[in-house]
């Protein structure tokens, strides 16, 4: 697929090929082989978690292993920014234009940003928002503002908390596999999710801080649903609370519900009523500071509508999009899709019609949180792809879904971990190297 997706737009036609929008289909980039002075310690960094990743992931105790998980991946990341370079694949990729930290200095008052945001989402106004910002609920701006209102304003603070925050979602998939019944599970895909494909896009993009803040939510609803859990309810309105903002940070997260269904589903739905509420709160709060998400929401549709997504072909982008997933999500991820349906062990119609409770019982005790976790970010992908509004730039759109479909690698065969790792690495080093990436 990712082949057929390189191939296709350069044997087209030149008109064709321009109204593609990506010189580097299916990601959003240009041809230009080069190499950084981050080159050196990503390659040494691939390396060593081939040779000692899965073995460490077995022995270390679990605290040490999720702080290494977090170090690897934030390190991976850095490092493969580097090879773009300081100012380009760093401290200024989120200045641009287009970006948020270009609309930060207007912000003046941010009660009067927040009521008079959804008036300036349409283009081809004197005061539109710029492109992201248009894109996205007032959350992602916010969130760049309150970090300059507290010193921490410029390209490289908002950098690093891209990279920081994005990257801790690999030790939230790790927490919440284990959280949802198998520590050998979690530890198996700790190695490929320090190592993912996914922090070519994790450094830096603010897609990378939403994976991280709705990876958490739905880390911290599995822990609420572990048995003996002393803090259930507070552990589920805190999950409550990120993902009711990361329905702020993009329309597209709503997706996320599709995970949070699915633990409640596997699990109990002991923690529904306290989430509920944080999500309800954190709603109430924007609602009342004057913007209303439904609004936003038909009008960021309008504003989609208005750029380039009428001329990007969708007979491409429709399946490119899932090319440019497999790059995200490696090859190792790609392999082991084939294993989901076993691991989910879905009982068959004739048990949940005839019995339902019991059917249902019985597929809690057999159900492989990695298969489910893994499914549920699958599925939210499917139904994101359908809606046609995503055509291209999904390496990074895509991010708070991607994270969870790594998960998949825990069930490929032990003896072949460090074959697939090294697989990961080199598809990973080749992309970075090949494609100047534009995010």
């Amino acid at each position: 697929m990712i082949a057929a997706a390189i191939v296709v737009p350069l044997a087209a036609s030149a008109h064709w090929r321009d109204r593609v929008y990506a010189a580097a289909a299916p990601i959003f980039g240009s041809w230009v082989p080069h190499l950084g002075w981050g080159t050196g310690p990503a390659v040494v960094l691939a390396i060593a978690v081939v040779r000692y990743g899965p073995r460490l992931a077995e022995t270390w105790p679990w605290r040490r292993l999720l702080g290494a998980t977090w170090a690897v991946a934030a390190l991976w990341a850095f490092a493969l920014a580097m090879v773009d370079g300081w100012e380009r694949g760093f401290a200024r990729r989120l200045t641009t234009s287009h970006e948020y930290l270009y609309e930060v200095p207007g912000v003046v008052d941010i009660g009067a940003m927040l009521r008079g945001f959804s008036g300036r989402i349409l283009d081809y106004q004197p005061d539109s928002w710029t492109t992201h910002v248009s894109g996205h609920p007032p959350g992602a701006l916010l969130t760049f503002v309150w970090l300059d209102r507290i010193g921490l304003g410029g390209g490289v603070w908002a950098a690093l908390v891209c990279v920081l925050v994005g990257t801790s979602a690999a030790v939230a998939v790790v927490v919440a596999i284990r959280a949802l019944g198998s520590e050998d599970r979690a530890r198996a895909a700790a190695p490929f999710l320090a190592l993912a494909p996914a922090a070519v896009w994790l450094a830096v993009s603010a897609d990378a801080f939403f994976a991280g803040v709705t990876a958490w939510a739905v880390a911290l609803l599995a822990l609420a649903l572990r048995p003996g859990e002393p803090r259930t309810a507070l552990c589920a309105f805190a999950a409550g609370l990120l993902f009711g903002f990361g329905l702020y940070l993009n329309y597209g997260l709503v997706l996320m519900g599709i995970p949070v269904a699915a633990v409640l589903l596997a699990r109990g739905y002991r923690p529904a009523l306290p989430a509920l509420a944080g999500v309800v709160a954190v709603v109430a709060a924007f609602t009342v500071s004057g913007f209303w998400w439904l609004d936003g929401y038909h009008l960021v549709v309008q504003r989609y509508y208005q750029g380039i997504a009428t001329t990007r072909p969708v007979e491409y982008w429709v399946w490119g999009n899932l090319a440019a997933t497999v790059c995200v999500i490696g090859l190792a991820s790609a392999g082991a899709l084939h294993r989901l349906p076993g691991a989910l062990a879905v009982p068959s119609f004739l048990e949940i019609r005839t019995k339902p409770a019991v059917a249902l019982a019985e597929w809690r005790a057999r159900v492989d949180p990695a298969a489910l976790l893994a499914t549920a970010g699958l599925a939210a992908i499917v139904v994101a792809d359908l809606s046609l509004l995503s055509k291209a730039e999904t390496e990074r759109i895509w991010l708070p879904f991607d994270i969870w479909i790594l998960a998949a690698t825990a069930l490929l065969p032990r003896r072949t971990v460090p074959g697939w790792l090294t697989v990961q690495a080199v598809g990973t080093l080749l992309l970075v190297h090949l494609v100047l990436t534009n995010w």
